[in-house]
């Protein structure tokens, strides 16, 4: 008996390393929901920043499909990996002064190092789908980025955000929706967007998109950026 216990406290142990690894990761994947409204892990799918697909041994600001490198992220010449991470993660401006990310740091280093445990298991070659990894968990966070980060397809909307005309007279937007009603936004409420993606709105048809937690403000999201002067007609 006492060496059947013995041999179980053995196997307990050797196991120890990996059910920590998978407790970082675990960690790291609710720590990553903070990265979510400007990261997409899905290979050339672009947000504010760029997707972090195949990261690890990336030159930074090499992706091809990302257009809005800084200049010093560029010719920084830095290779992605554990240890240029952990310092970029935690103080970008110090790493590389001047580059465009809007994001102070995360100072903890046991933060750091589940955030960078779970980055690379689900940047590897064969992980799973961003909205899978991104979708478990729930909670605030999840809801609010409608589980799993994934912006809604625009390319069919109902009625209420279909937009059929735009005015504009001294400082007010007015939006007419295909239900009929007409809307007005303080000209700073009401922000003009494009998407050209596969997720954005069809040619000539912009779409209304609710913003904001009191109802006030509102994106008009349109497929080119030329349908947007053609959109709006100023009339009092």
């Amino acid at each position: 008996m006492h060496r059947v216990y013995l041999i179980g406290l053995a196997a307990v142990l050797a196991s120890s390393p990996g059910l920590a690894q998978q407790d970082a990761v675990a960690r790291g994947q609710r720590d990553f929901r903070a990265c979510m409204p400007c990261h997409s892990l899905e290979p050339d799918r672009n947000m504010t920043g760029p997707s972090l697909a195949g990261l690890w041994g990336r030159k930074a600001g090499s992706l091809e499909s990302f257009e809005r490198y800084s200049d010093a992220l560029r010719s920084s010449g830095i290779i992605w990996d554990e240890r240029s991470l952990d310092a970029w993660i935690m103080d970008p401006d110090r790493m590389v002064p001047g580059n465009d990310m809007p994001f102070n740091g995360i100072k903890d280093d046991r933060a750091r190092a589940d955030l960078l445990a779970f980055l690379k298991q689900a940047t590897k070659p064969g992980a799973q789908p961003q909205s899978s990894i991104e979708g478990r968990g729930g909670g605030m966070m999840g809801g609010m980025m409608g589980g799993g980060g994934r912006d809604r397809n625009l390319k069919s909307l109902e009625a209420a955000m279909q937009v059929k005309a735009i005015t504009y007279c001294h400082d007010t937007y007015r939006v007419t929706t295909a239900d009929g009603k007409t809307r007005a936004f303080w000209e700073r409420n009401l922000r003009l967007k494009t998407d050209s993606g596969e997720d954005g709105p069809q040619s000539s048809a912009p779409a209304l998109v609710p913003a904001g937690m009191m109802g006030d403000r509102a994106d008009v999201i349109f497929a080119a950026p030329e349908e947007i002067s053609k959109t709006i007609e100023r009339r009092c």
